[in-house]
């Protein structure tokens, strides 16, 4: 990686870092980009070459987020089903962490600054739609053209998975602990895609 590409991540970060931080503290609504873009040492027109919105410098890794479900279900093993593809997916992510579920310390504050935030909320399911579009296309380039089962799989898949983040978004914010979280969602988890497993899914 060249110095002009480090550079630039950089500032990514330090404005997607400076952004979460005054969102968790005062609220989306209350911060403004100029407000970012200060404590990111940067100009607004800078900020807005990086995020064209002020919901993508809260949502700073939705592209990758979107892409999620599909990535497992593209690049699984030979012989994997897709339910068993995202099934992985789901208990690597349980296992390692990943603050895009949202399994963290830190999470509590994200998922409080989402619902107090309607234009966030909205985002959110923008993101969700994204993501199911993306798993759909990829089922789809791998089955008849104009089956339906595609669709139906990647909403059952796509449900599942948000069902997932949702329980652990309502345990941390109900104040558990996240390691006990971890440990009840991944057995959860599993007895989910054991289900679905069992009806051929």
């Amino acid at each position: 990686m060249g110095l002009r590409e480090e550079k630039k991540q950089r500032t990514r970060a330090a404005l997607a870092d400076a952004a979460l931080a005054l969102f968790t503290e005062r609220g989306f609504e209350q911060v403004t980009v100029a407000e970012v873009a200060a404590a990111a040492g940067v100009s607004v027109n800078t900020a807005f070459n990086y995020f064209p919105t002020k919901e993508d410098l809260f949502f700073d890794r939705q592209a990758e987020v979107a892409e999620r479900l599909a990535g497992w279900v593209r690049d699984r093993t030979p012989g994997r089903s897709p339910s068993q593809a995202v099934r992985d997916g789901v208990m690597r992510a349980l296992a390692e962490g990943d603050p895009t579920i949202g399994l963290s310390p830190e999470a509590e504050r994200f998922w409080r600054t989402i619902d107090a935030s309607p234009s966030l909320r909205a985002r959110a399911r923008e993101i969700n739609e994204q993501a199911e579009a993306a798993l759909t296309a990829v089922l789809a380039a791998e089955a008849p053209a104009g089956d339906p089962l595609p669709r139906l799989l990647a909403g059952a898949l796509a449900g599942t998975f948000r069902a997932v983040v949702g329980e652990i978004r309502h345990k941390l914010t109900a104040g558990e602990d996240v390691a006990a979280v971890r440990v009840e969602m991944t057995a959860a988890a599993q007895r989910m895609f054991d289900a679905l497993t069992a009806v051929g899914l």
